[in-house]
């Protein structure tokens, strides 16, 4: 796969390589699928390259451009739209739904500008997550799936527990242990005084979590 970047978009790092390897095992040709905060375009190119109609989300517009051309250097067609999240489709429905939202926890709520809101999530990190885990339920066809990737530092609980509160099936269906990453591990000690982190942990786990809403998938 080809990907580019432009200048102020964030390029793929290992938990979108991850999150890919799990939506792989979700599509079926002709399946329709919808990546929220697409950044790059990835996760909407890899769905298209195994022969879904993807449609790609995301609030910047060098994003949404971006996805575009990284779709026309790949051989596929993707649906680019700027918006909030699922806003910009309506009624809508998909069968599947996948995301790598901001989730580093910041020192505010405040929504940043310029590139780092693609990564910061709010105080806890779960301000972009949460806004998922409620929306998204409203958008899946029967049997459908809910894909997002999220740190253990943000709360697997709480996701799960969310999802199930919206009527979904959910369970982790990937996990990778590793040191934190640059972004969290500049924030460490904060993290530790606000409960988020363990004293002295250095380490996270990146999670998969899936959502599945009951029902059999429409042929």
């Amino acid at each position: 796969m080809r990907l580019v970047t432009l200048p102020g978009v964030f390029s793929p790092i290992s938990d979108s390589r991850l999150l890919a390897a799990c939506l792989r095992s979700e599509i079926r040709p002709g399946a329709r699928v919808a990546d929220l905060c697409t950044g790059s375009g990835l996760l909407a190119v890899v769905a298209a390259l195994h022969g879904a109609a993807a449609t790609a989300v995301d609030v910047s517009r060098r994003a949404v451009v971006t996805a575009r051309l990284n779709a026309r250097l790949n051989g596929v067609s993707v649906r680019a739209v700027r918006g909030d999240l699922l806003a910009p489709l309506e009624e809508e429905r998909f069968d599947v739904i996948v995301s790598n939202p901001p989730y580093v926890p910041a020192e505010t709520d405040a929504t940043p500008s310029g590139p780092a809101r693609a990564w910061v999530g709010g105080r806890d990190g779960r301000a972009v997550l949460d806004r998922i885990c409620e929306q998204a339920p409203r958008h899946l066809l029967p049997g459908g799936a809910l894909l997002l990737v999220q740190s253990s530092v943000c709360g697997e609980r709480l996701t799960l527990d969310r999802l199930a509160a919206s009527g979904l099936e959910a369970r982790v269906v990937a996990r990778r242990r590793g040191p934190l990453g640059p972004l969290l591990a500049e924030r460490a000690e904060e993290l530790e005084r606000r409960g988020l982190l363990a004293p002295g942990a250095r380490s996270e786990e990146v999670l998969v979590v899936r959502g599945r809403r009951p029902g059999a998938p429409i042929s």
